[in-house]
């Protein structure tokens, strides 16, 4: 069977093909560049803790060591806090990591895996589809022609891949527009990311009145003042007076030492592919999708894109395509991301307006805050990751199925399980091998030997139920799960999203559930190991 061609070796392009490998699935990665990214402190990302749990399985790093997880938040306005929060040692919370970092991450893990292959210096020039592949011509010192059994274009906001599928890509653009400086300097908060909304000391020019300060490594910060709309130009002493004018303001005196790293005007477009797949051509990332505005982070959902395609494309790989399947990535992934969207422009005329309700509804302020700080924490309709609720791949009538406190589409909450060769480990490590997890919760199996309960109760039920699947599943155990019962059993997709949570061990309703998360009944010999049906 041909690789998967994947278009762009940015932090988009290198997670798919390292997803892919860890499903044993080989790519090559055509890379434009020569194959190396140019280090700019400015250019940065916040990954929720979904998504930098999924970059440390793919890398084998912890992110910590390269980013600084952020200990709280600080929301102020004028000169009054009017939020601050404070996440726990053992609390998720954001990573702050600049992207080339990211990308030597990714990079370094590719160059130690053998199924990925990255051809630097190849630009795309065209793609050909047949029923049986896809062929990509690339052009420059390595150009050829390659083979694969699907492509994906994971190449950035002016995808070559898109605009060869002739696929529009409509939407809006300079929604916002920010200064930034990264620079490396003493600040009141260590550890700790602050909105400051209307400062005091903001002072005419080409700024609005809001700036955010983000923490780097080894004392560095990325700063990032809002822009009023228009094309003002912000030259180099405007940048250095407002960083000095917005250092001294925090440190209540004169402006601290600083070291100044990198500049530049970030402007956020919103825009939205209207397919994200032609055929055996898939979009993801940018390519896909542009967003940003209010705190939202366009690299969190590329990354998103690739956990969700890399699944569904490996399953097609190794037991023959399942249309349904693969029809789902556009169905789930652009419908989330179309709601980020909405819900942005929704917020975005009474946050960024001139005047409106703030004036005459009380609390309205506070409220703008709130929105805000579900951007850039990752929460609410603004920010949390989205949920496949109304997925192609969602079960129907289940007799047996439960609430639970995660929705049913939602990514699952992090717990400890003990797996199938007895190991207690996180439940989001067993993410991304291209199985289902089947989650048995049974309270005080922690305390005891896996021997004496493997055998015990309702487990070897539930193992001939978990063999009986249409599609390869791993049976785990955890102590408890937030909202579910003892002896209920979850039902998880490989990218960590619950297809269902039931009362106790129903073997129909499990297989039913099983057998729609992989796009329904699977035609006899497609995607059935020998044995299972």
């Amino acid at each position: 069977m041909d690789p998967v061609i994947i278009v762009g070796a940015g932090p988009v392009g290198l997670t798919l093909a390292l997803a892919l490998a860890r499903q044993e699935v080989p790519t090559v990665v055509l890379d434009e560049g020569p194959g190396k990214e140019e280090p700019r402190p400015a250019r940065t990302a916040v990954l929720r803790p979904d998504t930098a749990a999924l970059l440390e399985r793919l890398t084998g790093t912890a992110l910590d060591h390269h980013g600084v997880r952020w200990t709280g938040w600080r929301s102020m306005r004028r000169r009054q806090v009017v939020s601050e929060i404070a996440f726990a040692p053992d609390e998720p919370a954001p990573v702050h990591i600049a992207q080339h970092v990211i990308s030597g991450l990714l990079r370094a893990a590719a160059a130690d895996q053998p199924l990925v292959e990255i051809a630097a210096d190849s630009r795309l020039d065209s793609i050909e589809q047949e029923p049986s592949g896809v062929t990509a011509h690339t052009r420059g010192p390595n150009g050829t022609y390659w083979r694969g059994s699907y492509l994906a274009g994971c190449d950035g906001t002016r995808s070559t891949v898109r605009k060869l599928q002739d696929i529009r890509f409509p939407g809006r653009t300079a929604v916002e527009r920010h200064a930034v400086a990264a620079l490396r300097t003493e600040l009141p908060w260590t550890g700790q990311a602050l909105l400051h909304r209307m400062p005091p000391w903001r002072s005419s020019g080409p700024f609005a009145g809001e700036v955010t300060a983000r923490p780097l490594p080894e004392g560095a910060w990325r700063l990032d003042w809002l822009l009023p709309p228009g094309k003002d130009l912000v030259t180099p002493e405007l940048l250095v007076a407002r960083i000095r004018e917005t250092l001294a303001g925090w440190t209540d005196g004169a402006t601290p030492a600083y070291d100044l790293l990198d500049t530049g005007v970030h402007t956020v477009h919103h825009r939205l592919a209207r397919r994200w797949r032609d055929g055996r051509v898939f979009l993801a990332g940018d390519a896909a999708h542009l967003l940003g505005a209010l705190g939202t982070q366009g690299l969190d959902e590329g990354l998103r894109d690739a956990d969700n395609l890399a699944w569904k494309l490996a399953s097609a790989w190794h037991h023959g395509p399942h249309e349904a399947l693969l029809d789902s990535y556009q169905a789930e992934r652009r419908a989330v991301v179309a709601a980020r969207l909405r819900a942005t422009d929704q917020a975005l005329p009474g946050l960024r307006g001139g005047g409106g309700l703030r004036h005459i509804v009380p609390g309205t302020a506070r409220g703008h805050d709130a929105l805000l700080t579900d951007g850039h924490l990752g929460r609410g309709a603004l920010g949390a990751p989205g949920a496949y609720t109304a997925s192609p791949l969602a079960p129907r009538h289940l007799q047996g199925e439960i609430p639970v406190d995660t929705p049913c589409g939602a990514p699952v909450t992090d717990v400890q399980v003990t797996a199938e060769d007895g190991s207690f480990v996180r439940l989001r490590d067993r993410l991304g091998r291209g199985t289902l997890l089947v989650l048995l919760i049974a309270p005080g199996t922690g305390v005891w030997d896996r021997k004496h309960w493997v055998s015990a109760g309702v487990m070897p039920r539930l193992a001939a139920a978990v063999t009986a699947l249409p599609h390869p599943a791993e049976l785990l155990v955890a102590e408890s799960y937030p909202g579910a019962p003892a002896h209920s059993v979850l039902l998880v997709r490989p990218d960590g999203h619950l297809v269902t949570a039931l009362t106790g061990v129903r073997p129909a309703d499990l297989y039913a559930a099983a057998e729609a998360t992989v796009g329904g009944a699977v035609e006899e010999g497609v995607g059935v190991e020998a044995g299972v049906r």
